[in-house]
């Protein structure tokens, strides 16, 4: 198997690493492998499945990779097949994988779902799972300790993963999930919504890489050199291009032109090709005097409860009044739901739930699209696909979005942006208001629950952020996901020149 981990790992875009850096991340490969093994002899079979969730709405076969499976060769369409590599990591990548599967079902293609986190047998999803159980861990603590959150997780997040430094960890760590893609055909596009899968599949020698970087802020653990990296926004592709402050006050040499491109929003085909008729709707439930809908989305590592209870006990008036109306997506955490019952007195009682039922689910957002809501709705599934993709149905249904501002800051609806977990998410809340179709970063519960009573009493900024949307969706800032699919297939016939 191919392997240049070596020369990715000491020289990232011309800019060589210090020896220190280089074999501090050469301990973090061994401290791996020693923990987890080391499958790089291994050849591990691999068979392709319907996936029952994504299937039926976005053609979505799974990539399914480990010992014990038939050893007949998976037959990929080598025409019109791409993978989207992904990882379960919260529900951020995920749902950018989703928004890639569902534009490249509209353009005709087959998309393949290859989670790199979803092979037990293999040293790379033990090695993925050991980090996202950190990372969760991180994510929990910097919500209940303000002083972990201000000395250790801000820092990581906003300039700890910035370094180039960290890039050169991580590029040494991929070399053990490269196992995976042994008998993938290497001639497949992939295109990556998280850098492992890209760092990966390059180090096994995959010729079309995209690697789609999630971020708004320019952080080096996003790097995945020999892939073409796509952005969201112009900001980031400047940030990238000149690798910025990715060491210190250090001037690097540049990305090549050819390895970057700016692309737009990730965002799914039947989210936008709807933007229009669902926007009409909002307007339209806004002047006759409807309940507002407001979507609250719990993220992939169940934190900020607190503020969603905060919101739904203060919004009760309102609900009870016939102004308003909540959606609560609590993914796979259906254990928030006890503690928001414990915090919103009566609570339970008043909403209906919807567990675990997913043409439940599925219907409940298709006849929310054209008919009346009212009171609390609460959702949870145990299958991951259901838990994330149950926002994005709820989505186009809903008038405002509660959420963090992560991946969500750059889908086209209405959005309220409560704190962030980690600094970088910030520029996300400030992108999306700054293209008007979203909120300034609420940074407490107070502020947030005076953009909640602005959005619910008053006209304008509703009205504003509706306007801008479809403006956007003219000028084709929600379309990057269908340019990042047309780039992957693009790059077998120019030969993939970044690789």
């Amino acid at each position: 198997m191919e392997n240049n981990a070596s020369d990715r790992s000491r020289v990232i875009f011309g800019n060589p690493q210090p020896e220190r850096v280089c074999r501090r991340a050469q301990r973090s490969r061994d401290g791996y492998a020693r923990r987890f093994g080391d499958d790089s002899a291994v050849s591990y079979p691999v068979r392709l499945e319907h996936n029952p969730q994504l299937g039926p709405l976005l053609g979505v076969k799974n990539v399914v990779v480990g010992a014990g499976l038939q050893d007949t060769p998976a037959e990929f369409d080598r025409e019109k097949g791409i993978i989207v590599g992904n990882i379960r990591m919260g529900f951020g990548h995920y749902r950018i994988a989703m928004a890639m599967a569902s534009c490249a079902h509209a353009l005709g293609f087959q998309p393949y779902w290859m989670d790199l986190n979803s092979y037990p047998q293999t040293t790379a999803t033990k090695v993925i799972s050991a980090q996202n159980d950190l990372y969760s861990l991180g994510s929990r603590l910097s919500r209940k300790s303000s002083l972990f959150n201000r000395l250790v997780w801000e820092p990581l997040n906003y300039e700890g993963f910035k370094k180039l430094s960290y890039n050169a960890a991580d590029q040494k760590n991929a070399e053990l999930m490269a196992p995976v893609f042994r008998n993938i055909p290497r001639d497949i596009p992939l295109i990556a919504t998280h850098v492992w899968p890209a760092q990966a599949a390059l180090h096994a020698g995959m010729q079309y890489v995209v690697n789609a970087i999630p971020d708004n802020w320019p952080m080096a653990l996003h790097l995945a050199e020999g892939s073409l990296h796509t952005v969201q926004t112009h900001a980031a592709y400047q940030g990238y291009r000149v690798l910025s402050g990715m060491d210190g006050k250090r001037v690097l040499r540049p990305m090549p032109e050819h390895a970057l491109a700016c692309t737009g929003h990730y965002v799914d085909d039947e989210i936008v090709s709807n933007i229009a008729s669902d926007c009409a709707a909002r307007t339209s439930r806004k002047m006759s005097g409807a309940p507002l809908r407001f979507l609250l989305s719990i993220g992939g590592a169940g934190a900020q409860r607190e503020i969603f209870a905060a919101v739904l006990k203060h919004l009760r008036p309102a609900i009870g009044g016939g102004k308003a109306a909540v959606f609560v997506n609590l993914g796979d955490y259906p254990a928030v739901w006890d503690y928001l019952c414990r915090e919103v007195p009566g609570l339970g009682g008043a909403a209906r739930t919807h567990f675990n039922d997913w043409e439940d689910t599925r219907s409940f957002c298709r006849e929310a699209l054209e008919g009346t809501v009212e009171g609390v709705h609460v959702f949870s599934h145990e299958n991951i696909f259901e838990a994330v993709y149950t926002t994005n149905l709820l989505m186009r249904c809903c008038d405002v979005l509660v959420t963090k501002p992560s991946e969500l800051s750059f889908y086209p609806v209405p959005k309220l942006f409560i704190p962030r977990i980690g600094g970088h998410e910030q520029w996300g809340a400030i992108h999306s208001a700054e293209i008007g179709d979203g909120t300034l970063e609420c940074r407490d519960i107070p502020h947030v629950l005076q953009m909640v009573d602005l959005l619910l009493h008053e006209d304008t900024i509703l009205m504003d952020f509706l306007e801008n949307i479809v403006k956007n969706q003219i000028s084709g800032i929600y379309d990057g996901a269908y340019w990042a699919v047309r780039l992957a297939m693009g790059m077998r016939q120019t030969g993939g020149e970044t690789a």
